[in-house]
């Protein structure tokens, strides 16, 4: 590599502070923040649904600990297999998905997803998974478009 290496140092504490300032209930992109949508702090019975690399459909029983418009962090109750890009079946339940505080692509059952992050577990912490959800953005945009026709 041989090559010079620039480091960039930041200091996150006041940032951190007026994101606090600024929290609510609407999940909008603040200029602190680079994510598409806010994350809510929930907790939230849900379960997960997917094939083994020998075919075999495995199931788990989690708990939802933090959601955005795209993406979902779980905790696992007991320790699974699953690599990572592994899709699955993402689904609250029944009684969890009426809440206002999750987005609507999972209020109606189940979502397919990929799982991008396994944080194995330490000592009292359990494991957890974070999923990406892989809804359609169309839906969104086309209600947008269509408020625009009728204002217009």
């Amino acid at each position: 590599m041989g090559g010079l290496l620039k480091h960039i140092w930041t200091d996150n504490s006041s940032s951190r502070k007026r994101s606090d300032d600024n929290q609510s209930s609407s999940p909008k992109r603040s200029a602190d923040n680079p994510r598409g949508s806010e994350r809510r702090a929930v907790t939230v019975p849900a379960r997960l649904t997917w094939k083994d690399q020998r075919g075999a459909t495995r199931f788990a029983t989690v708990l939802v600990r933090n959601v955005s418009e795209h993406g979902v962090y779980v905790e696992c109750q007991s320790p699974v297999s699953i690599p990572l890009f592994r899709l699955v079946q993402f689904q609250l339940e029944r009684e969890a998905r009426g809440s206002d505080a999750l987005p609507g692509s999972l209020q109606h059952g189940r979502v397919l997803s990929a799982v991008y992050r396994v944080s194995p577990p330490k000592g009292s912490q359990p494991q957890g998974l974070a999923l990406r959800l892989i809804v359609d953005p169309r839906p969104m945009a086309a209600t947008e478009v269509e408020r625009t026709r009728a204002t217009a």
